[in-house]
């Protein structure tokens, strides 16, 4: 039974007053409003179920790391540029930069990338590839060398990575390419604006 009361009829003497119907209840008058409809179906099969869970987890972890990737190629897109200026025969220079740029990388980002889960980890090195169009290895490959890109690449794979993997956004990665092609429709600006904000500029030395 839908009333309206002398109360809800009154003026309002305050911010705070709102006009609303009632329902009677045992001679208690409530206040009544209106919400959108609900459809309520069944539990999702369990097979289902898991996969949206599964799917869940890769979405929270790619909008965890996303910006991370953003960061790193246009890290990788300066450096590139700035040792291209250097020259490959001035090998001094370019050592004592790179490892300016390294300082600078882990001041910035040690605490929080190594606050990361491996399923994020695993995350972040694809969409670095992803980003730059080089795989992990390869990027440590080119900046110090082949040797210690080995090391990296043995201690990663101890902790199930694989920084020799590609980015396959048709493939086994076509899940992870339709969350990032979402976050960038969605977030784009803020994302741009974070990058920004971001930004590692370490000169020459």
């Amino acid at each position: 039974m839908l009333l309206h009361t002398e109360e809800s009829h009154a003026q309002p003497k305050g911010n705070d007053t709102l006009l609303l119907g009632g329902v009677v209840v045992d001679g208690v008058v409530y206040p009544m409003v209106y919400m959108d409809g609900v459809t309520v179906t069944d539990r999702l099969p369990r097979k289902w179920a898991r996969k949206r869970a599964k799917y869940d987890r890769l979405k929270y972890n790619v909008y965890k790391v996303y910006p991370y990737a953003l960061i790193a190629a246009d890290v990788l897109k300066d450096v590139d540029s700035v040792l291209l200026a250097i020259g490959e025969d001035n090998k001094k220079e370019r050592r004592q930069y790179l490892n300016s740029v390294e300082d600078e990388l882990k001041r910035r980002f040690n605490g929080e990338i190594s606050d990361l889960t491996v399923s994020q980890g695993h995350v972040l090195v694809k969409l670095i590839d992803r980003q730059t169009g080089k795989s992990c290895y390869n990027i440590v490959k080119e900046l110090k060398g082949g040797v210690p890109a080995a090391v990296f690449q043995t201690v990663a794979l101890i902790f199930t990575h694989n920084l020799k993997r590609e980015y396959d956004a048709n493939g086994d990665d076509r899940d992870m390419e339709a969350i990032v092609q979402e976050l960038e429709a969605t977030r784009h600006y803020q994302y741009q604006y974070q990058l920004q904000q971001s930004r590692l500029k370490v000169s020459r030395k």
